[in-house]
């Protein structure tokens, strides 16, 4: 994760191992595919998703601007672009049996 002051990366540093972060925008196609591809395993796992808009913080717009939908659980970023569901899936399954430490 890339630090800085940003009031969005300490929400993302003080994540738990179920916490899902979806950095999108508004009518972006891959978000949408995206967050329907995940909605099945968070709700397996129990996972809770927060969506954010990157177009309302100027740091995080500056740095996923063409890079959305960017994914992360907890505090590691999972999946940028699309999401191999098979991959997220074991992602999630660390991440639950692990408790906060994630591979």
């Amino acid at each position: 994760m890339i630090a800085s002051n940003s009031p969005e990366d300490a929400r993302l540093a003080a994540c738990g191992p179920r916490d899902v972060t979806l950095y999108s925008r508004p009518g972006c196609h891959l978000c949408e595919e995206a967050k329907a591809a995940i909605g099945p395993l968070l709700r397996e796992f129990g996972a809770i998703l927060r969506e954010v808009n990157i177009d309302e913080d100027e740091v995080l717009k500056e740095r996923y601007d063409w890079d959305i939908p960017v994914i992360f659980i907890g505090q590691h970023k999972t999946a940028k672009h699309r999401v191999d569901l098979v991959q997220f899936r074991r992602q999630l399954q660390e991440a639950s049996s692990m408790g906060k430490s994630f591979i």
